[in-house]
């Protein structure tokens, strides 16, 4: 067929092109073999030679069949191929412009470059998407492996990627020129733009498109598409192909927004914005919720472009609103962003007009609104992009009040990130507020009340001088004539009869009515006066001056006149008849005071924009003042979210409280304090959080020089140290420590700390010992601070001096100890502990200061001597010499003191008494010296003979090595190790004996002091001063860790003054010293563990603290058995104090990850708390027990204990204990097993039901079971509620009518039930009275096979260890001798089954 015969007609599939069609239609002749394509192809390159681009009509068939075999062809060929496509549509491309212009194109010439320029295109394009979906092929066979670009070169002979932007580039370049006139009627066909435009969508859908490295060819499909935007009406393609590929590849939505953005404002195809939101807005919301993948498509898209094109899009947002109601949260999301962008870039700045002050309002409603949405990822959301926008100062200052209370808010919020959100904005409203650079709302408050105050007198003095001031009648007639005048022009042009006539009464005079219409002008009721005046002219036309009616002047100057002349009064009417007269009549005086309303004018302006002013100042001093107390009120909450289980939300509190600290917040101070225990976190973020915000708050202290950061840095520090306790203290030395270590802190705050301590520079004493406690925390990091100026220390601190500063003299001990090492000497094999000699220095002072202020009554006195015993016994060579003498130094001047008081003139049966003080500062010093003679023997004489004997056996072990050859290293390890474990028993043999045998021995110095001890401890009423029996009782405790011995016949003493003492502190120490003592003997405090317990519930609110914080300690350490009386730390849950409550909940909480702790030990709680005589108020009790059975989520501990509660139904003796049951089976999280346990107990809580508060706990299981029930549990449920509410109404009578007709299988007839509950109860009431309480373990009896005996089995020890916990423990089944058969108290389940 001639070229110039046929037409290319452009086919949807390639094989379209080997089927004849229409008339003149081209078809594919033949598809040539593989061995014939090259040589044809050079056959087509000689023609393209010849003839140029109209050569591809006549070699058309080469190019399919290239196509069609482009798998098998070799690389070359397609690379040749397509690099020949290029030259001829580059050179088609070329040509075509002279072409189009030629006026006498003929038409056979102009089909034949329409069929030329249809087949280049096609073929071009189709070779375009062969290599792209061969180039995915490949990438989708090797994902993620290496050298990909290589293997991809390899298989097409060249780097794809690098040639397809060329590609695009010349199809765009083609797109540009004027082609639509080689057509029919210069209307190109939709199928060409499809083609061009189809491959730029396929080469969208490639996943690696948006990677940097392909941005040309991004930018490159662009513009092609851009250019078929604005030529070719491809406005509803584009709007219909992004739809969908938004909706199938996720991959795309920054890629779509680049271009339709481009498109915007590069191309001004502006409405292609409006029509893809358009199609975005009308989908539907329950699609989109279905359609998770297609809402992130759009939802991203959105975000993205009200990013690039906020103004544009904002046009359109009216049509997106109804996804806000929408089921899908990322949509709500998207659109909320969208409206904070136009927020933030459009809708910004104080010169908006009114419409986009009002958009803006509405936008920021709509944010505000959705802080409460029912999704958390919405609110999170919405306080994501309220920081931002106030980050961008874009929130009016009407707002701030709104927004920062919609925060605060949003801490109690259930989610962890809203609350974290929350934070951030808050921290960013802290940042960027308005206010001022310090927000203390007590310095705020002042100056608000005083400003107030003074607005309030300018008001008071305005309204005044407005009153006095009268206003001229003249100056207002001339004010509202214009109004007045148009509205009579109205009422005399317009008909009357829909005016509400104005009555005149019967009895009114004229006087009256005249002052009706004087009133109705000066309110600006005009047409009112008019209608008023109309009527009085007709009812009054003999009176004055409804009279006197000019008929020469028109209607309106004559009602005019008659309204002037009532409104300014008589004298005005005179006047205006003769004003030259009344001009000329006027006195020379009077002339001159048209000048002082001017002058009261400007002072008017003034006193108002005064006013103006104030009323300003007072809003703003009132928007502060309301800012500081939101924050404060934040601050609170905030601050208990400090040690919340999640990193992220404690990482911001912190951040916020740094926030907070800079701008002066008071309150933040408390934070900064409380974030200090953080340090010793697990969580290394949250570790790095505290550090980093110490860094902030003090190291990167203002100043110009580098004394000047120092010396705040100091004082910032000091602060701190203010009041602090001893765990604040050691928190800031970790703190320091870090610092140091990693030199942060530089060289000039170490010397002006040297220089306040030596007091070279002028400081006061609390200035100086804080600079002395900062020097020792530093030491900790590095020794050597302290350690090379240990002489200046002891100088600065311990000299002779009158009076002596005990409590620098602490500081200073305190420092010197951080120089040695604390660990055990063990640990070191090589180097000897560091000790200084005994004849050092720094012992002599020590041992002066104490011996001397041993008989002074000052009460650091103690804490002093305490702390220089702890010192001696780290640093001295022998310390036990320098504190025998030390002691019997103290001894000798108590004994001096006692015979100057013995007069041997007075009576000589009157026995001397010593005094108080010397008597307490004895025994306390002794209790130190014992105690730290005990540590000294255990750790550094234990750790020391260790590390002797190590070195020892090295040595043998290298000398035996020497003299035998043959031997072999395993064995002498063996060897070593087994000695070595002999060698350490042997030791800590040694030591015990020496601490048991020696130590107290009637020839140690420390035995002297116990018979004063005792007897001091065991006369109370003797010896009744409370520092005096503080002192002895915690000496007592002291001398009690020494000996088991000397303990065991102390412990009844030390347990009785526990008890019976009425001094809090006293208990308190003793609860400690027992506490102490039960670690180290267990045994022999056992017994004793019930006294313990029972501090829990002492009245003193000091002693429960310490009480809950040992047995905390005991029970998570294991060294105490967890027994029933757990229960009293049940009841700290609801303790008035919040941190003994708090202190209770975190040991719940770390007993909740023992095992199965706490599920062994409700039922005794339960017995315990729920008894009528010793337990609590129902409300606590639910209190307690909603927090307890927060632990139990297995489920087969909850079947276990459904079934195990709804027994102890049967063993309840009151109402008040049915309620408590049917409570904490409420609280259990249910599942259709347990609720099938409760089905098959209901006999044993059926007959309580008629108890309105049990039928709803019951029903609330009911509700809690509905909420995730899947379908086929739904009829188990009906079951359950039917029998619930059959058995409320009217008794177990009802269940059996019920089951009856539901033709279930017959049961026990009512009466026997009825009997049969009886006997229960009979049976409860003839128990002993403390049934409810789990009974005391007794002796268990073997049970014979013919024996009809019940068995009593042996109560189970409580063990934490997940190791012992058996797979039957927690067995929902109970086995045949744990189901009750007769009314018996419940007790926990044992972990053995007795064998039948």
């Amino acid at each position: 067929m001639s070229p110039q015969l046929y037409e290319f007609h452009l086919p949807l599939a390639p094989e379209e092109l080997l089927k004849s069609g229409g008339v003149n239609q081209y078809v594919v002749q033949e598809v040539l073999s593989i061995k014939n394509l090259p040589s044809q192809l050079r056959a087509f390159q000689a023609a393209f030679r010849a003839q140029g681009p109209l050569a591809m009509l006549e070699h058309f068939d080469t190019v399919y069949s290239i196509l069609h075999h482009f798998r098998s062809i070799d690389p070359g060929l397609k690379e040749d191929t397509l690099e020949f496509l290029i030259k001829v549509v580059s050179r088609h491309s070329q040509e075509l412009p002279a072409i189009l212009d030629n006026a006498t194109l003929n038409v056979s010439d102009r089909s034949a470059h329409l069929n030329a320029l249809k087949m280049n295109c096609y073929a071009l394009i189709r070779l375009l998407e062969s290599f792209e979906t061969s180039q995915t092929s490949l990438m989708d066979l090797d994902l993620g492996g290496k050298g990909k670009k290589a293997r991809a070169r390899a298989a097409h002979g060249f780097d794809w990627e690098e040639e397809r932007q060329p590609i695009l580039q010349l199809l765009t370049q083609l797109l540009q020129l004027d082609i639509r006139h080689l057509w029919n009627h210069s209307i190109i066909e939709e199928e060409f733009v499809s083609l061009v435009t189809g491959c730029c969508y396929r080469l969208l859908e490639n996943p690696t498109i948006n990677h940097q490295k392909n941005r040309p060819t991004r930018d490159a499909i662009a513009c092609l598409l851009g250019v078929a935007l604005t030529r070719y009406n491809h406005m509803l393609s584009a709007t219909v192909k992004i739809i969908q590929m938004l909706q199938h590849f996720e991959h795309l939505a920054p890629v779509l927004v680049a271009a339709v953005s481009l498109w915007a404002t590069e191309y001004g195809m502006k409405s292609i914005v409006g029509e893809i939101v358009r199609e975005i807005g009308q989908k539907c919301s329950q699609e989109l919720s279905r359609d998770t993948s297609g809402a992130k498509g759009f939802a991203t898209f959105l975000t993205e472009l009200a990013e690039r094109v906020p103004a544009i899009l904002m046009s359109s947002m009216c049509i997106l609103l109804d996804h806000l109601d929408g089921e899908n949260y990322v949509m709500r999301n998207a659109v909320l962003a969208a409206m904070a962008e136009m927020v933030l870039q459009v809708l910004n700045g104080d010169q908006l007009e009114e419409a986009a002050r009002d958009t803006r309002d509405q936008f920021l409603d709509t944010l505000q609104a959705h802080g409460h949405d029912v999704s958390s990822f919405v609110r999170s959301r919405v306080l994501q992009l309220f920081t931002r926008i106030v980050q961008q100062k874009a929130l009016p200052l009407t707002r701030f009040q709104a927004v920062v209370a919609l925060a605060v808010g949003r801490l109690a919020d259930k989610s962890v990130l809203v609350c974290k959100n929350a934070i951030q904005l808050l921290a960013s409203f802290l940042a960027n507020n308005p206010f001022s650079c310090k927000l203390s709302d007590t310095d705020l408050a002042g100056p608000l009340q005083k400003e107030t105050q003074k607005l309030q007198e300018m008001r008071a003095k305005r309204q005044t001088a407005a009153a006095s001031t009268v206003l001229d009648p003249e100056e207002e007639w001339e004010a509202m004539l214009p109004e007045l005048k148009s509205t009579l022009q109205q009422l005399l042009k317009l008909p009357q009869e829909e005016e509400i006539p104005e009555k005149i009464a019967t009895t009114e005079t004229t006087e009256a009515v005249k002052g009706r219409i004087r009133q109705l002008l000066a309110k600006a009721s005009y047409k009112r006066a008019i209608i008023l005046t109309q009527e009085a002219i007709g009812h009054f036309q003999e009176s004055e001056p409804f009279s006197q009616m000019d008929p020469e002047e028109s209607e309106e100057t004559t009602f005019l006149n008659l309204l002037g002349t009532i409104f300014k009064g008589p004298a005005a009417s005179t006047q205006e008849k003769n004003p030259q007269g009344s001009a000329e009549n006027m006195d020379p005086g009077q002339t001159d005071c048209k000048d002082k309303p001017s002058v009261s004018e400007a002072e008017r302006s003034r006193g108002k924009d005064a006013l103006v002013k104030q009323e300003m100042l007072v809003q703003y001093l009132q928007d502060a003042y309301s800012f500081s107390l939101k924050i404060t009120e934040a601050i609170g909450i905030i601050s208990k979210m400090m040690y919340e289980n999640t990193t992220t939300v404690v990482q911001e509190v912190i951040e916020f409280f740094v926030v907070a600290f800079q701008f002066g917040v008071p309150q933040a101070l408390f934070g900064v304090r409380r974030m200090l225990p953080l340090i010793w976190s697990k969580e290394p973020g949250v570790r790095e959080a505290v550090l980093n915000a110490y860094r902030q708050l003090y190291l990167n202290s203002k100043g110009d020089s580098a004394r000047a950061k120092a010396q705040a840095l100091i004082q910032n520090l000091s602060l701190l140290l203010v009041d602090a306790s001893v765990g604040t203290m050691q928190c800031l030395e970790e703190i320091l420590c870090e610092f140091v270590q990693k030199d942060e802190l530089k060289p000039a705050v170490t010397q002006l700390l040297w220089e306040r301590a030596t007091e070279k520079v002028p400081c006061s004493a609390l200035e100086r010992c804080s600079s002395v406690m900062l020097l020792g925390m530093m030491a900790r990091g590095k020794p050597e601070i302290v350690g090379s100026n240990l002489d200046t220390l002891v100088s600065i601190g311990l000299d002779e001096k009158l009076p002596q500063d005990y409590r620098l003299a602490q500081q200073v001990c305190h420092a010197i100890a951080n120089i040695s090492d604390r660990r055990k000497p063990s640990l070191d094999k090589c180097h000897p502990p560091f000790r200084l000699p005994q004849e050092h220095r720094l012992f002599e002072r020590l041992q002066e200061m104490v011996t001397k202020g041993f008989v002074h009554p000052d009460p650091l006195w103690i804490p002093f001597k305490e702390v220089a015993v702890t010192l001696i016994y780290q640093l001295a060579e022998g310390p036990e010499g320098i504190c025998a003498q030390i002691l019997q130094g103290c001894a000798k001047q108590a004994l001096e003191k006692l015979e100057e008081k013995s007069n041997p003139q007075k009576d000589p049966k009157e026995t001397p008494m010593l005094s108080t003080f010397l008597l307490m500062n004895l025994l306390s010093l002794a209790g130190d010296v014992a105690l730290q003679q005990l540590i000294h023997l255990e750790y550094a004489v234990s750790g020391e003979l260790c590390r002797r004997r190590v070195l020892r056996e090295e040595r043998e072990h290298k000398t035996k090595e020497s003299k035998e050859n043959v031997s072999t290293e395993t064995t002498m390890e063996e060897e070593m190790g087994l000695v070595g474990a002999t060698a350490d028993d042997m030791e800590a043999e040694l030591i015990r004996s020496i601490c048991e045998m020696e130590l107290l021995d009637g020839k140690q110095i420390l035995a002297a002091f116990v018979p004063l001890l005792l007897k001091v401890c065991n006369n109370p009423g003797l010896y009744s001063n409370p520092e005096l029996c503080v002192a002895a009782s915690l000496a007592l405790g002291k001398f009690c860790m020494i000996s088991a011995t000397f303990c065991d016949s102390q412990l009844r003493l030390l347990f009785t003054m526990l008890e019976k003492s009425s001094l809090p502190i006293l208990r308190s120490n003793i609860m400690i010293a027992t506490g102490d003592l039960a670690i180290r003997f267990p045994n022999l405090v056992d017994p004793w563990t019930p006294h313990l317990y029972a501090r829990l519930r002492d009245p003193a609110q000091q002693v429960r603290k310490t009480a809950g914080l040992v047995m905390t300690h005991l029970i998570l350490k294991d060294m105490v058995k967890v027994k029933g009386q757990v229960s009293e730390m049940a009841v700290l849950l609801i303790d008035p104090v919040p941190q003994i409550a708090a202190l209770a909940k975190n040991f719940f909480n770390e007993l909740s990850h023992k095992g199965n702790a706490i599920y062994n030990l409700l039922p005794d709680i339960i017995s315990r708390l729920s008894d009528p005589e010793g337990g609590v108020e129902e409300e606590p009790f639910h209190t307690i027990m909603k927090q307890l059975l927060s632990y139990i989520t297995k489920d087969k501990q909850t079947e276990s204990l459904v079934e195990k509660l709804c027994q102890r139904f049967r063993t309840a003796r009151t109402e008040r204990q049915y309620r408590d049951l049917a409570y904490c089976i409420s609280q259990l999280p249910f599942t259709e097993r347990g609720l099938r346990k409760m089905l098959d107990n209901f006999d044993c809580f059926g007959d309580k039901l008629s108890d309105e508060s049990i039928f709803s706990a019951f029903l609330s299981v009911v509700s809690k079971l509905r909420r995730g029930a899947k379908p086929e549990g739904k009829a188990i449920i009906d079951e359950f509620e039917q029998k619930l509410r059959a058995c409320h109404t009217r008794g177990l009578d009802a269940i059996e009518e019920l089951e009856i007709g539901q033709g279930n299988s017959q049961k026990t007839p009512p009466a026997k039930k009825q009997s049969a509950v009886a006997r229960h109860r009979h049976l409860a009431s003839a128990a002993s009275d403390n049934d409810f309480v789990t009974p005391e373990p007794r002796r268990t009896t073997r049970r014979h096979p013919n024996t009809q005996k019940r068995t009593t089995k042996k109560k189970p020890r409580i063990v934490f260890s997940s190791d012992e916990s058996s797979e039957e423990e927690l067995s929902a089944e109970m086995t045949e001798d744990e189901t009750p058969k007769k009314t018996t108290p419940i007790r926990r389940a044992s972990t053995r089954r007795h064998r039948s």
